[in-house]
């Protein structure tokens, strides 16, 4: 009888055949990583008001709160989930039926608020949480995963999996040092990595780009990296009055500032097209092998 781990060295290897057999055939979706160093810098939102930007032009996205233990996707659409990712890896509930549709037809795929066991699945667990999400290979153009802050080994692990990283900082000095350190992380583990910056709370377009300037330099010049400039969100009222609204200032305000800015960057990601994606059975492949490893967080350093 195969162990666990067996199993999921199988199925890991099954869809990464699957996905070398469909690839060329149709299009592949992207899988998107959205993290940052520190918390508090409006990651959460800028995931779920870029889901709706990019589903306005005409993508199929789904959201996967991965913030283990404090997910609150769901609190920022104003949303109660009856079921979330802990029913999945439990394997009491499929994919499918806990997934809830948003604003523009986004499906978000609830975390599981408060469970802290989340970050540390059995391999039976993982097994039906990499099961379930297969799905999502045929329903979705893009994936975006929204990270806790900081670098967690689960973090690190979806970071690692994903097609392409986007870290999200401030013009605040520590927010801009521990976006820098993620970056730093990442590069000393992957080869040529595809890594985004988008600034936050800006209270200006220049300010905003003499930051992205000054980060891509000193990743250019220190890390040898290439840090691409997605763009900027402006530091507006109207995001403050969606949040508390629990709706998101895209719909909520959408000639707001920050509704602008925030579109701008969905059309700025899709004119930067991931340039060999792995779909969705790609990442699974890819996040079931990092699972396997042992080890702390600080092996990844």
């Amino acid at each position: 009888m195969l162990d666990q781990a067996e199993h999921l060295r199988r199925l890991a290897a099954s869809a990464s055949l699957q996905h070398k057999l469909q690839h060329g055939k149709k299009r592949i979706p992207r899988v998107i990583t959205v993290t940052s160093g520190k918390g508090g810098v409006g990651k959460t939102s800028l995931v779920v008001n870029l889901a709706i930007a990019l589903s306005r032009l005409g993508k199929k996205v789904a959201v996967m709160d991965a913030d283990l233990g404090l997910a609150n996707v769901d609190v920022m659409l104003g949303l109660v989930p009856l079921h979330t990712l802990y029913d999945v890896v439990q394997g009491r509930k499929t994919l499918e039926e806990i997934l809830i549709t948003g604003p523009e037809g986004i499906k978000i795929i609830a975390g599981a608020n408060g469970l802290a066991e989340l970050a540390n699945l059995t391999d039976k667990q993982r097994g039906h949480l990499v099961s379930s999400l297969l799905s999502l290979e045929e329903t979705a153009d893009v994936l975006l995963i929204d990270t806790s802050a900081g670098l967690s080994q689960s973090v690190l692990s979806f970071i690692f999996a994903a097609d392409e990283l986007v870290v999200v900082t401030t013009p605040d000095p520590t927010a801009i040092t521990d976006a820098y350190g993620i970056v730093k992380v990442v590069s000393k583990q992957q080869p040529r990595p595809k890594i985004k910056l988008v600034v936050n709370q800006v209270n200006s377009e220049n300010e905003g780009k003499a930051i992205a300037g000054r980060f891509a330099e000193v990743s250019r010049r220190f890390l040898q990296l290439e840090v691409q400039f997605l763009g900027i969100v402006s530091n507006d009222q109207h995001v403050v009055r969606a949040v508390r609204q629990q709706l998101p200032f895209v719909v909520s305000f959408p000639r707001a500032k920050a509704a602008q800015d925030v579109q701008a960057i969905a059309h700025a990601l899709l004119a930067l097209p991931a340039e060999a994606p792995r779909g969705i059975r790609g990442f699974l492949a890819r996040l079931t092998a990092l699972w396997e490893k042992t080890g702390e967080p600080e092996d990844c350093l």
